[in-house]
C-alpha cells in the first residue's frame, strides 16, 4: 500500500465567522497528482492553504508526511517538504529571475547545490534561462507561471500544492504547464492540484476529488470523474 503523504479528517476551516470548509476529508499517497474540481467558492483553495499552514484548521487533523501540522506556521510546514505555489502566482515584480529563484532555496546554504537546482529549474523551463536577467514583472503572466513554479521546485519538495496554475494563459501555455507537472510527477513528485480547467486537471490526475461549499461530494479515480455524467455537466461543458 503506498504511503499516505497528505490526510485530512474532518477538517473545519472558516475567514472570520464564515465557514469555508465543513468537514473535509482527503488523502494523497506518495508519487499521486490528486485534483480538487468544484466551482468558486467550494473550498478548493482554503484546502491548500489550510495544509501549507496559512489557514488554520479549527476542527480536524491535519497530516503531512507523517506528522501533525494543523498548528504549525507555514515557514515549518515548507521545511518538511510542502511548496505551495498559489493563485496568481506572487511572483517578486521588482526582482529578476534568477533573484526569485534563490529566494525558493532560502534555506539552502550550499551555492554548488543552488546552482544545481537551478539547472533543473531551467532545463524544465528554457524561457526562464533565457530572461533570467529579467525584472518578473515585466514577464507575460505564463512566463510567471514557469517562474512560480520554478521558484517552488527550488526547495526541493516532496509535496507540490498547485493552485489554479492555468489561470489566464493562452492555452499553448496551459498545455506546457501541464506537460510540466506530469513530468514532474514521473519525477516523483506528489501533487495536489487545483485547477478550473476541470478536463486538464483529469487527464493529468490519477484521482480526484469534486468539493461543492466546503464540502467533498464526490470521489474516484480521474477517468471515472471524466465519465461521470454530473461531473460532465457541471464542470466538462457537458
Amino acid at each position: 500500500m503506498s504511503e499516505t503523504v497528505i490526510e485530512l479528517e474532518g477538517v473545519r476551516a472558516f475567514y472570520g465567522s464564515v465557514e469555508a470548509l465543513k468537514g473535509v476529508s482527503l488523502t494523497v499517497a506518495r508519487g499521486e497528482v490528486v485534483t480538487l474540481i468544484g466551482a468558486n467558492g467550494a473550498g478548493k483553495s482554503t484546502t491548500l492553504r489550510v495544509i501549507s499552514g496559512i489557514v488554520r484548521a479549527r476542527e480536524g487533523a491535519v497530516r503531512v508526511l507523517g506528522r501533525d501540522v494543523r498548528d504549525w506556521p507555514p515557514h515549518r510546514t515548507a521545511a518538511l517538504g510542502v511548496a505551495h505555489v498559489p493563485e496568481g502566482r506572487r511572483v517578486f515584480a521588482r526582482l529578476t529571475v534568477e533573484e526569485n529563484l534563490q529566494l525558493g532555496a532560502f534555506l539552502v546554504r550550499d551555492p554548488k547545490e543552488i546552482a544545481r537546482r537551478m539547472a533543473h529549474v531551467f532545463e524544465l523551463f528554457p524561457r526562464l534561462k533565457e530572461r533570467r536577467a529579467q525584472k518578473a514583472g515585466t514577464m507575460s503572466g505564463g512566463e510567471q507561471q514557469m517562474l512560480a513554479i520554478g521558484r517552488a521546485l527550488m526547495s526541493r519538495p516532496q509535496v507540490m500544492l498547485l493552485d489554479e496554475p492555468s489561470m489566464g494563459l493562452a492555452p499553448v501555455l496551459v498545455e506546457q504547464i501541464f506537460a510540466t507537472v506530469a513530468e514532474l510527477n514521473r519525477e516523483g513528485l506528489t501533487v495536489l492540484l487545483v485547477e478550473q480547467n476541470a478536463h486538464q486537471a483529469l487527464h493529468v490526475a490519477h484521482r480526484g476529488y469534486v468539493l461543492q461549499t466546503g464540502r467533498v461530494v464526490l470521489s474516484g479515480d480521474a477517468p471515472a470523474l471524466l465519465a461521470n455524467p454530473e461531473v460532465r455537466a457541471a464542470y466538462l461543458g457537458g
